[in-house]
């Protein structure tokens, strides 16, 4: 299956210097996969070590002579690993986090041999103390779930991939062509973007082969609290995973996990969540200039899953639900699986060697409350935006913020065709101000921030 970041990787291979690429993310989000299909179309051969399945050859790496290392590494494989014809493939490292720390030998002294890492607890190994990451010797790839437009490509519908990429907004999208593709977002909205549950979907041509693969990804996270056992409490740990589907979309309060709990406990098992790439914490930020990192709170946030699939397996949405209608359906937990949709999509809609984030912005004034779903920017500007499940909504949240910040752009997704609207905020008082409402449909959303920047 297609996947974006085989560009990103493509881009690496043509550096003339490149660094060793340790690739980060969630597991069964595809990193083997990807480094399989890139080494078969790049190189002759693919050396590939899996740390978790054999630690012991670690011990290959104790030396810091990088020819040495490579040797030894051919006399284990069976075959010489050549620089320019074979990708050494460091599957598991999180297994070995002392290999990680000798990938900076390779890069000062062998640069010619190309090298990817990738481990899925591999930031819960990189927070330890003892552990030295070799800062400026290597770089990363972040990857996440496979987006809609990756899904299609999957489903054979390049197409309509194809349509969704090369769209502008002058563009007009025909009635028959809008429904089809609302269709598959219905269709991705509960199938999601975890590449065996794609598999499953698409060779099976059946929701309920995916389901099944989806019950058992879940299954295996629960797996790997166990080996979280040292750090925090297991059963407090599973408490967490269960509840966070539940509380996509909207500012997280450790009560609402369990009241007998205390928040430095809950908190802790959240921050391992995120460090395996299971939640996402979406931060406030007062969104008055870029970066907006510059201005969030880490006490004030709300969460993301992995995956809007795995969201609507864990909260119970069944396949019978596929009978009820796009814009119904979009409507279960209050809009929170289209929030979670947008939300994993512009998590990742940056530089994949960019550390996934994602904003909001609240006031919580008791005689004027709002809330904006997420706030992005491209280059300079900074757009609020409003996630809508229907063909319609309020807008007051988004009115208060573009009046406060004194800004004039806004992004508004639902499930109605594109369109630019010249428009002036509409609130009580009065002291309104002229904006500018870009609508997109949700199926749009892997396009946005190029659309954004090309903005007429």
């Amino acid at each position: 299956m297609y996947r974006n970041a085989m560009e990103d990787l493509e881009e690496w291979l043509r550096r003339a210097r490149r660094k060793p690429l340790v690739m980060r993310g969630a597991r069964q989000v595809g990193k083997t996969t990807l480094v399989r299909l890139f080494a078969a179309k790049h190189f002759e051969r693919l050396a590939e070590i899996n740390f978790e399945r054999d630690p012991r050859v670690a011990d290959l790496f104790a030396s810091k002579d990088t020819k040495q290392i490579v040797r030894l590494l051919g006399l284990h494989l069976g075959y010489d690993v050549v620089p320019g014809r074979a990708l050494l493939f460091l599957d598991e490292i999180q297994a070995r986090p002392d290999v990680l720390a000798a990938l900076r030998y390779f890069y000062e002294e062998m640069p010619e041999l190309h090298i990817v890492a990738a481990g899925s607890l591999l930031e819960i190994a990189l927070e330890q103390p003892s552990f030295s990451v070799p800062v400026g010797r290597i770089e990363y790839l972040h990857l996440g779930p496979m987006q809609l437009g990756e899904f299609l490509r999957a489903a054979g519908r390049d197409q309509l991939a194809d349509f969704l990429r090369t769209l502008t907004l002058g563009d007009e999208i025909p009635a028959p062509i809008h429904e089809q593709l609302l269709a598959w977002l219905n269709g991705f909205l509960v199938v999601g973007g975890m590449p065996d549950a794609v598999r499953a979907f698409v060779d099976g041509d059946s929701y309920r082969e995916s389901e099944a693969v989806k019950h058992s990804i879940l299954s295996t996270f629960r797996d790997d609290f166990g080996k979280y056992g040292s750090r925090v409490d297991v059963g407090r740990l599973r408490k967490v995973f269960e509840r966070l589907p539940h509380l996509v979309g909207d500012k997280l309060k450790y009560v609402h996990i369990d009241r007998e709990e205390r928040s430095r406990d809950l908190s802790a098992a959240l921050h391992l969540l995120n460090l395996a790439r299971v939640a996402f914490r979406v931060r406030h930020t007062a969104a008055n200039g870029v970066p907006l990192g510059a201005e969030a709170d880490e006490r004030r946030f709300k969460v993301l899953f992995l995956d809007v699939g795995l969201m609507a397996t864990a909260t119970g949405l069944t396949i019978l639900d596929l009978e009820t209608a796009a814009d119904q359906l979009m409507m279960v937990h209050r809009g929170a699986l289209c929030e979670q949709f947008i939300g994993q999509h512009l998590l990742y809609d940056q530089a994949s060697w960019e550390e996934p984030q994602l904003f909001y912005w609240a006031r919580e004034e008791r005689s004027s409350a709002a809330e904006v779903d997420y706030v992005i920017s491209v280059g300079q500007e900074i757009f609020p935006v409003e996630v809508k499940s229907g063909k319609t909504g309020k807008l007051k949240s988004l009115h208060l913020f573009l009046r406060e910040k004194k800004r004039t752009l806004a992004l508004r997704f639902n499930v109605m065709p594109p369109s630019i609207l010249d428009a002036k905020t509409s609130l009580a008082d009065g002291n309104n101000v002229p904006f500018r409402l870009v609508s997109l449909p949700l199926y749009l959303v892997g396009e946005a921030k190029r659309l954004l920047h090309d903005l007429p």
